[in-house]
């Protein structure tokens, strides 16, 4: 069985791009642009999962995979990434092995990893330098969105470079957008992981409160989905909260390490985050009780 789902790509011409990180959200990114009829070379940390995705992606294009990022990254025109965290992201751009070294000029680096604005704008600077390009890319819609090729993506850097990847990058995404600067694509994630922070505690509490009234949860979500109420975790999530089902999606380990880079972010800046501060803390209780990788909906938990 596949690990990405059927899609409509826009036509657009065949390019040499790298892709580095073949997580849950990176090996379905990969496969889509392999789908698209580009020429993909794949870096993973764990070589074995570089192979087994060239097992699977076969064409229409060859595909190939290196050992190390520079390999990976000779010869492309477009270097996509999907790592862990600020670190990961150096350990694969930086060094005599990393993708900078092997880039020629004029290239572009594009950096789907959720990770600070500092670090977007540190390697922004340093790809300038080089005559590379960088930028910041992170996503949401989590490992359904990146299996069905339909993720929405925050950028930021400058127009050219964001010119360059978008008719590629929407082999696996619904929306490209550049919203500005270096650093305005991570800033851009963060806004959107408080949204989803404040949203999952109001409806745990919701469901929970629901529950303590004896209410049937499942129709009164039904109905409540159709006002005012309605979300996309109301829609995606609730029900499996009222079934206490949590063993998918997006993990809290997760959450909290980006909830981490609102935090720090906001520290900067002024900002005053109440509510983000106090869910963190939430989600931290939920790791202590063993489900640091149950879904963020398992804030629910704490109310039980």
């Amino acid at each position: 069985m596949s690990s990405i789902n059927p899609r409509t790509y826009e036509p657009t011409p065949s390019r040499r791009v790298a892709f580095l990180g073949l997580g849950v959200m990176g090996y379905p990114m990969a496969g889509h642009l392999a789908r698209a009829g580009h020429q993909v070379t794949v870096y993973n940390r764990t070589a074995t999962k570089s192979v087994a995705w060239c097992q699977e992606f076969t064409g229409p294009a060859a595909q190939k995979h290196a050992l190390t990022p520079r390999e990976a990254a000779a010869g492309a025109e477009l270097v996509f990434c999907c790592v862990g965290n600020d670190e990961d992201l150096r350990s694969v751009v930086l060094g005599p092995d990393g993708a900078y070294a092997g880039m020629a000029p004029g290239s572009v680096f594009v950096d789907h990893t959720t990770a600070s604005a500092t670090v977007a704008r540190e390697l922004y600077a340093q790809a300038g330098g080089q005559g590379l390009s960088f930028v910041d890319a992170p996503v949401s819609g989590g490992q359904a969105g990146a299996q069905n090729g339909l993720l929405t993506v925050m950028c930021g850097g400058d127009a050219p470079a964001f010119e360059a990847a978008r008719p590629v990058a929407l082999a696996y995404s619904r929306a490209f957008t550049h919203l500005g600067a270096s650093g305005a694509g991570q800033l851009a994630k963060m806004v959107n992981q408080i949204c989803i922070a404040g949203l999952v505690q109001g409806l745990s509490e919701a469901i929970a409160f629901g529950q303590r009234a004896g209410l049937d949860m499942v129709q009164v979500l039904e109905v409540i989905g159709k006002g005012a109420a309605q979300s996309w975790q109301m829609d995606n999530r609730g029900k499996t909260m009222v079934a206490e089902k949590f063993d998918f999606g997006f993990a809290v380990d997760w959450m909290r390490k980006d909830l981490g880079l609102v935090l720090d972010e906001a520290k900067r800046n002024g900002a005053r985050l109440p509510v983000t501060a106090l869910v963190d803390q939430f989600y931290a209780d939920v790791q202590q009780t063993g489900g640091r990788r149950w879904d963020t909906s398992s804030l629910i938990t704490r109310l039980k």
